[in-house]
């Protein structure tokens, strides 16, 4: 049971504003300075929370050896410790399922005879709903009231549910859809960095700003110097019930910056230059802490577009400390005064305000990498990953050599016979517009935080009226859109008086939430989809977003580039990334002179003079004064009352999860894998977007024809993301990807083959039949499985699906402990061995030995009845991950917790 904190003695006072805070005198340890500042943010939580229970005195004792254990790249021992986060940050995809999941362990609880009000967040939550309908109103001057109403015609239900959430549920703050993006809201609105924590008959408690969300791009807040990164949504509500996260005490790899940007690069091109080198370098599981000189050149939204790409560079966080800079945003954003002083207080009593023009505080670090702001040129990223940039000098050449490679992430095969194909088709002005390699149809300055950073908003807004006094126009065709991060982008859109400009280039406002990034671009014309399709044309997506994976954001968008606000409009401008834009003009003036890129880009200095007169502590004021109240739309939603969810058993949205059906208080018992079939035979980065899609639903698909069966016509079939709540339509979803590659049929998309009957059927219906017939499943999978967004689904679908071990080269780490709170085995490959290595065809029959009393990375022997064995390691990391296994999952374990 819990105790007395062996750390009270560290317990001091301090005076601010004329208030008497109490905090943990952690800065007095011996050890402390040397530690990386986003290791002293986990020493805090567990000095704080240390009872000897959930968190032990020799796990603080842990930390404060961090030097010696990880303070080299040759350090391997590995130490597991707690972290009990002070916050959780829910997305509404992922926020309605984790309140679907509450609402059923409370059913749970209740039936196993337990007090279901025990289910109740312990630490604060907030749940952003930042979800948006497919854009069907581009270039539309109502986009945004339509795609709001639309919005809330189509998603009603759900946003009912969540209603009834915020009421049932303590301690859960709701911020309603049309706000913003998650991680933009909580950078603006949301974060404390410290928190003054004043409960009733507690004393005040000073203690750093820490959390975990649901969003994988939670890490966008490390740009503000909140430790914070993405977890699944199961463990987030062990988190809420106030379960201490389990992890490896981390190696932190310090990237040094130096020097100054070039005045016509962007924030965009650095942070695709950082991903693209710190994926080269392998940070995934690591922690990556931004220090050096240069730091103090990059605005906060700049370090924070940094931060967000961590789930692409693969680092759990990318941390920027509290510096100076830091606590003026904090009063640029409208966060009270006095609260910054007792921020700065707080963090200058605990030596964890950071000088990044001081090399004394420079703490020890794991490894050291630095980068020359100043050797960063303009890029772009893709055709099919976040890390694979592209100077934009060298374009051209890029894409049309990609057009010629094999099949890969670099490459599309088109034949020599079809290099220069082209199709034409006639649009409603009356005119013939052609298609061919390269062209651009999508192109959207999308909801992330690129689209909530003033410099490349602001520089887009003045390019685009440049490019419109030049007489530059956008052809109609092309899909253009602007979905900002939050409502303060438009408020200093509008008063720097570039909005006109943007939506006479097609970029009308058309919603807050996640649009294009995640699929939701809406339909191209029919003409458009035609003459691609019929041409077999590579053409293209260009995004300010931070992922392009396969299938994300449209199926007729084969090549899909990331690419700063500016460079979306600059190649929309163009109609193609076939381009070079040194020699070839993007138009010509009514005088018919050319206009090149050059002519109309705005430089680092004229954007920063209308940033500093436009972005200002009133707009966020304005903005955020009201955002709790939210629309009317929101306020006239009439939710149930009462603490047990009446479920609706003909909803297509919100359904009681089978999880706990059959649930006992006993555990269950732990059993072999016999005689498994491989449902799958995946290779390298399978993204959660491959897995457990989050766009719209095809028409052809199994979820497609149970929603038909229910009456539902396409037009309401909505998208996977939206229908999160209902596991007949997730499950249906799971590996529904058109790009998904399956070695065990020839071509990609979401079948495989029923091995004992030879019949390739969806992937679905094949589980469906293994588990008629009795027969266990597992995947076979490659390097990097899971990586991309932090979705619980792509763990609760293949458990669904009947999966119950995954073998792997290699795990996302959110995605490797979203398997193991659902109960299924993650297993590894020995080094320098794969499927291919060991001459699998994934058409063998799998056993696999499991101990009853299994270690975390315990070696274990899989048979296959064709005669080969092969060792694996059991990647449960820690002793906790275990017991999660043996009880079934995380939420069943946290459910027997509650009755014990």
């Amino acid at each position: 049971m819990a105790g007395a904190n062996p750390f009270q003695s560290l317990l001091k006072e301090i005076n601010v504003n004329g208030e008497t805070f109490h905090y943990f005198d952690i800065a007095s340890f011996p050890e402390y300075r040397e530690l990386p500042y986003s290791v002293r943010v986990l020493l805090e939580s567990a000095v704080r929370n240390c009872d000897n229970f959930q968190v032990l005195e020799k796990d603080v004792r842990g930390i404060l050896r961090w030097k010696q254990l990880k303070g080299t790249p040759t350090s391997d021992d590995e130490l597991e410790i707690p972290f009990k986060p002070a916050r959780v940050i829910l997305q509404d995809f992922t926020g309605v399922p984790a309140v679907v999941d509450f609402a059923a362990m409370r059913d749970a609880v209740l039936k196993l005879g337990g007090d279901p009000d025990r289910i109740n967040p312990i630490c604060p939550s907030d749940l952003v709903i930042d979800h948006s309908v497919q854009v069907d109103f581009a270039r539309s001057e109502d986009a945004l009231a339509k795609n709001q109403d639309l919005e809330f015609e189509r998603n009603k239900e759900r946003f009912t549910f969540l209603k009834w959430g915020a009421k049932a549920f303590n301690n859960m703050l709701i911020i309603p859809p049309g706000s913003g993006i998650v991680h933009q809201v909580n950078l603006e609105y949301l974060a404390r960095v410290v928190f003054q924590d004043a409960k009733e008959g507690a004393e005040r408690m000073l203690y750093p700003d820490s959390v975990v969300g649901t969003d994988s791009h939670t890490t966008m807040i490390n740009g503000l110097g909140v430790v914070g990164w993405g977890v699944g949504g199961i463990e987030a509500e062990a988190v809420m019930l106030g379960q201490a996260i389990s992890m490896l005490l981390p190696e932190v790899i310090g990237y040094k910056l130096v020097g100054k940007l070039n005045p016509l690069v962007t924030s965009t091109d650095l942070v695709l230059t950082i991903t693209k080198n710190l994926r080269q370098i392998g940070v995934v599981g690591k922690f990556v802490e931004f220090f050096g000189p240069g730091v103090s050149e990059l605005s906060i939204a700049d370090r924070a577009t940094i931060s967000n790409m961590c789930p692409e560079y693969g680092a759990t966080v990318g941390y920027f400390p509290v510096d100076k800079n830091a606590l003026d945003y904090l009063r640029q954003t409208n966060r009270a005064e006095e609260k910054v002083r007792v921020i700065e207080a707080y963090l200058k009593a605990t030596d964890q305000l950071r000088d990044f023009g001081n090399a004394e505080q420079d703490p020890v670090f794991t490894q050291i990498v630095e980068l020359d702001l100043a050797s960063v040129v303009t890029s772009v990223s893709g055709p099919k990953r976040p890390h694979d940039r592209v100077a934009v000098s060298e374009m051209h050449e890029d894409f049309c050599q990609c057009l010629i490679n094999k099949v890969g992430f670099k490459g599309f095969a088109v034949p020599e016979a079809e290099m220069k194909a082209e199709g034409s088709f006639s649009w409603t002005d009356g005119k013939t517009y052609s298609l061919r390699h390269g062209s651009v149809v999508i192109a959207a300055i999308t909801s992330c935080t690129n689209t909530s950073n003033p410099s490349v908003m602001l520089g887009a807004g003045m390019l685009a009226k440049k490019a419109v006094e030049a007489g530059l126009k956008v052809a109609p065709y092309i899909k253009t859109s602007l979905s900002p991060g939050s409502g303060v982008v438009t408020y200093y859109l509008k008063e720097s008086g570039v909005i006109p400009a943007l939506e006479e280039l097609g970029f009308n406002v058309v919603g807050y939430g996640c649009m294009t990034c995640i699929g939701n671009s809406g339909p191209l014309d029919d003409n458009v989809a035609n003459t691609i399709e019929k041409n077999n044309l590579v053409c293209c997506g260009v995004l300010s977003g931070n992922r392009n994976f396969e299938g994300r954001i449209h199926p007729n968008t084969r090549a899909n580039y990331l690419a700063s606000p500016l460079l979306v409009i600059a190649y929309a401008l163009a109609g193609t990334v076939d381009i070079d834009f040194e020699k070839q003009p993007l138009g010509t003036r009514p005088n018919g002179s050319a206009v090149f890129l050059r002519d109309i880009w705005p430089t680092r200095q004229e954007i920063q003079t209308v940033e500093q007169k436009h972005v200002i502590p009133a707009m966020f004021r304005d903005v955020y004064e009201k955002v709790e109240l939210g629309s009317s739309s929101w306020q006239g939603l009439n939710a149930p009352t009462g603490k047990l969810y009446p479920w609706d058993t003909q909803s297509t949205y919100i359904k009681r999860p089978p999880f706990f059906d059959g649930m006992t208080r006993d555990l269950p018992t732990i059993g072999n894998i016999v005689n498994a079939r491989a449902l799958l035979n995946l290779g390298d980065s399978v993204t959660t977007d491959h897995i457990s899609p989050a766009g719209s639903i095809a028409r052809n698909s199994p979820a497609a024809r149970f929603l038909s069966e229910r009456g539902l016509t396409p037009r309401d079939f909505n998208s996977y993301g939206s229908r999160r709540g209902n596991d007949d339509i997730m499950a249906r979803g799971t590996f529904a990807n058109i790009r998904l590659v399956n070695k065990l049929v020839a071509r990609p998309g979401p079948r495989t083959l029923h091995i004992p009957s030879g019949e390739e059927m969806d992937v679905f219906d094949c589980a469906q039949r293994y588990t008629s017939e009795g027969t266990p499943l597992i995947a076979l999978v490659g390097k990097d499985y899971g990586s991309g967004s932090s979705r619980d689904w792509a763990a609760k679908g293949p458990y669904l699906l009947g999966i119950r071990a995954v073998i792997a080269e290699s795990y996302e780490r959110i995605h490797r402990s979203n398997l193991v709170g659902m109960g299924i085995v993650p297993l590894q490959y020995l080094a320098g061995q794969n499927a291919e290595s060991l001459g699998l065809t994934g058409q063998e029959l799998f056993s696999i030995a499991i101990p009853a009393n299994c270690k975390p990375h315990e070696r274990i022997t899989v048979s296959t009845d064709c005669g080969k064995q092969f060792e694996v390691i059991v990647r449960f990391d820690t002793e906790v991950d275990l017991e999660y296994f043996r009880n079934g999952g995380i939420l069943n374990y946290m459910i027997r917790k509650m009755i014990d």
